[in-house]
């Protein structure tokens, strides 16, 4: 029927709820040796993986059921490098950027073909969306992305996001899909962000070296989490790029954003229903998203999106005149790190190092160093020069 799609109609999905599901290469490529069961964790010790089609088949019934639930779906996906080095007859994860932008070339088309085929059995559409750090840091490029993104929930095709990974330079990449995902559910506004890993759930310690190591279901504030990572963190392979932290660090973006996010194993996939649907018992860690979550296309484009190119230290009484949505003056800078230019996006750090909140600078990293401490009255008697008070604007400040 016309204007209809999937059997929901398109009308009614032009503000449906988006969840974003990552799932990582430790899930992808299976390693059915080195498994510790106690906590669904693999040693990541193995060589020979295998790409696991069976849980990818999980998956996407899971995703179809949240399709049929009237959710936007969007799926981040690792694995190209890891899937094309099992295809070339690699044993390990190559180390220079051109073979790893090879065996992601290789990878990436054996993984949509993949997914294709097993969505198309269903009768499901998808899309390819591929993505670099540019796409984020240019504000044309992020609004183009989430646009597209948007419509593309809105027309019932399930987005699949994944790093370009076989053009992006080490200067372009996000490092790892966990943050990607973060900054992608961020953008769209999503109301669930689901990583899928090799991990039951976050815990206060490796367990698999710490036996009192806790497993932590809820996370209220992520800023106040305490937890210990050993060696290479919870998670990781030789494989993949992530790990246990990268999964906090993205937790840290997700939460500011506005978004609830949460760790599940990523072959139980089902249990990504469970959750939206609010099971009570359901295994897994929920971080609660922010109760001031920052609001706005340009606040989170300026939070997410944009690389920073140093920080600006500042005092108590600035740190307060911020949260109270003011602006940022030179007399409350202590310190300027890093080198940068003007309109470029700088962190704003407290006394104790922790970032406050991300903005576009009015002035350089020279003539605020020059200007640090100072009231408008003595900079422009000291270095006669006229200056218009501002080092940050509030309309160019996101908290963090």
């Amino acid at each position: 029927m016309e204007g209809e799609m999937g059997g929901v109609n398109l009308a009614e999905r032009c503000s449906l709820p988006i969840v974003v599901v990552k799932i990582g290469t430790s899930t992808i490529m299976r390693d059915s040796s080195d498994v510790v069961p106690e906590h669904g964790l693999t040693s990541g010790n193995g060589v020979e993986r295998e790409f696991s089609t069976s849980t990818l088949a999980l998956l996407v019934d899971t995703l179809l059921g949240l399709v049929r639930a009237g959710y936007g779906v969007i799926l981040v996906t690792s694995g190209a490098v890891g899937v094309g080095c099992k295809y070339l007859g690699w044993k390990k994860r190559p180390t220079s950027l051109s073979e790893k932008q090879a065996a992601a070339a290789v990878g990436q088309t054996m993984l949509m073909r993949t997914y294709g085929d097993l969505f198309r059995i269903n009768g499901q559409y998808i899309a390819e969306v591929l993505l670099t750090r540019r796409d984020f840091s240019r504000r044309s490029h992020y609004l183009n992305a989430k646009n597209t993104l948007l419509s593309l929930c809105r027309f019932n095709v399930i987005p699949i996001i994944n790093e370009n990974d076989s053009v992006a330079t080490d200067e372009l990449q996000f490092g790892d899909n966990d943050s990607l995902s973060a900054f992608v559910g961020g953008m769209v506004e999503a109301k669930w962000l689901f990583l899928l890993t090799d991990v039951d759930r976050l815990y206060s310690g490796d367990p698999r070296s710490d036996p009192a190591a806790k497993p932590i279901s809820l996370v209220r504030n992520v800023n106040e989490l305490s937890v210990t990572f050993g060696k290479g963190s919870v998670g990781g392979t030789q494989w993949g790029t992530g790990g246990m932290s990268t999964k906090v660090n993205a937790a840290r973006l997700a939460t500011a954003a506005g978004v609830r996010m949460c760790i599940i194993h990523g072959q139980r996939p089902e249990r990504i229903l469970e959750f939206v649907q609010g099971k009570a018992g359901t295994i897994g860690t929920v971080f609660e998203p922010h109760m001031n979550p920052i609001r706005g296309d340009r606040k989170r484009w300026i939070a997410m999106g944009l690389q920073h190119a140093g920080n600006v230290v500042i005092d108590r009484g600035a740190v307060d005149a911020l949260h109270s949505k003011k602006s940022l003056f030179a007399a409350g800078v202590v310190s300027v790190q890093g080198e940068f230019l003007r309109d470029q996006s700088v962190r704003i750090l407290d006394l104790d190092g922790k970032e406050i909140a991300r903005g576009l600078t009015n002035y350089n990293s020279r003539e605020l160093n020059q200007m640090k401490g100072k009231r408008s009255e003595e900079i422009e008697k000291e270095l006669e020069i006229i200056i218009d008070g501002e080092v940050i604007n509030r309309d160019n400040i996101a908290l963090v």
